[in-house]
Formats: structure tokens, C-alpha cells, sequence
């Protein structure tokens, strides 16, 4: 990654308060009062990313704009995201739209193997994904975004039957207390909450596992 790029905390120290860092990319959430005044928004946000010629991934429905900034020619977020985040920012605000930080999360699929290059071009083949990475860190990304992230954890050598997926979820520092704690309640049990506020294992009550995630040490 490019030196030119900010880490997870580092955006949280520098971005508007409705942004959060996501899996390398700035994500926000407004929600208009309707489709109409939103539309009207998009718009603005399209005539000001053209002006700093730098564009977002916008998402209109009813009620909400979802909005997703990274620069891709490096390959995460830098300051450019920065600047057209403040800018719109401030364009919600003098609409009176508020940001929604606590709906966001986006998930990513873990596979656990122990030779991640022996399946990763199956993988690759069959859900039309491209490799993004070097060596052990390559990962799987659908560059639309329709597609949940792949990547793979190694693991020691087994005989199945054994979990071979888990999910991981990556939310807003704020709310993954919450998360977790709800996860809990509806009969979850704590693995290991040694990596947290990093990442905190969960399993169901059949021991399935999740990692609640957030941008903490991570670029």
C-alpha cells in the first residue's frame, strides 16, 4: 500500500464526523427526508466530485444515501477522499441531512485452508472475482462491489468435517460493543476477545464463528 494512504485510525482522526473507515475505503450514510431532496443531493455531490475530480460510489434509495470513497489508482484512502467527504459534508448539512454512522458494516467471507494458492483461482473462476494482493495477503475483490470480498487464513492440515468459512463483519468502532453484546444475548458464546477492539470472535450455539471487526490498527 502506497505511503501516500491513511490508516483506518488515521481517517478516524481526520475525516467529517459522519465518515468511518471500512475496509480500506471511507463509507458514509445520510438519510434525506425524501427520494426527491435526495436525488437533489446526489447531485450535488456529482457537480462537487467533478469540480475536485475525484468520484464516490453513491448508492440512492428512499430514505438513504449510502456513499463510498477510496482512491484507486492507490489502492486505499488518501487525502483527496478526505477533501470531497468534508465537501460533502458540508453539502448535507446546509441541506439539513443527517448522517447515519451506526448503520454502517459490510461483510467479508474467510476461508481457513492450508494452501490458499492451490484453490484461490477456483474461487476467482467461479464468482468472477480478481486477485488483489501479494502472497499470502492476496485477497479476492469484486471491483463493482456486488460481490463480498475472499480472502484466506491459513490453517494446519485436517481431515474434514471442520469449518471451513466464517464471516467476518466489519462495523464502526461506537457500535461493536453493542454488536457483540447482542450476538450474546441471542445465544452466542465469546471465543476470544484477546484482539479487540481489533477483532473479537463470536461462535453460535453449534460453534459456527464470526469476527466482529473494526478499522482499529489496520490500514
Amino acid at each position: 500500500m502506497s505511503a501516500d494512504t491513511f490508516s483506518g485510525d488515521e481517517v478516524a482522526a481526520r475525516a467529517p464526523r459522519e465518515w468511518r473507515a471500512i475496509y480500506g475505503a471511507m463509507e458514509a450514510r445520510f438519510r434525506p427526508r425524501d427520494f426527491a431532496s435526495g436525488l437533489e443531493f446526489v447531485n450535488a455531490i456529482g457537480a462537487a466530485a467533478e469540480e475536485q475530480n475525484h468520484h464516490p460510489d453513491i448508492e440512492l434509495r428512499y430514505g438513504l444515501i449510502n456513499l463510498r470513497l477510496s482512491s484507486h489508482d492507490v489502492g486505499g484512502m488518501t487525502q483527496r477522499d478526505l477533501d470531497l467527504a468534508a465537501r460533502i459534508s458540508a453539502l448535507a448539512a446546509e441541506r439539513g441531512i443527517p448522517g447515519d454512522p451506526g448503520a454502517l458494516g459490510r461483510v467479508e467471507i474467510a476461508l481457513d485452508t492450508p494452501d490458499a494458492e492451490q484453490i484461490r483461482p477456483f474461487w476467482a473462476a467461479v464468482l468472477g472475482l480478481r486477485p488483489y494482493g501479494e502472497g499470502d495477503q492476496t485477497e479476492l475483490r469484486d471491483p463493482e462491489g456486488g460481490t463480498p470480498t475472499i480472502w484466506f487464513q491459513p490453517t494446519d492440515q485436517h481431515a474434514e468435517p471442520r469449518q471451513r468459512f466464517h464471516l467476518d463483519i466489519r462495523v464502526p468502532p461506537e457500535i461493536a460493543g453493542d454488536r457483540i453484546a447482542a450476538a450474546l444475548a441471542a445465544g452466542g458464546v465469546l471465543v476470544t476477545d484477546e484482539y479487540a477492539p481489533r477483532f473479537t470472535v463470536l461462535a453460535d450455539a453449534q460453534g459456527n464463528k464470526v469476527c466482529v471487526c473494526t478499522h482499529v490498527g489496520r490500514r
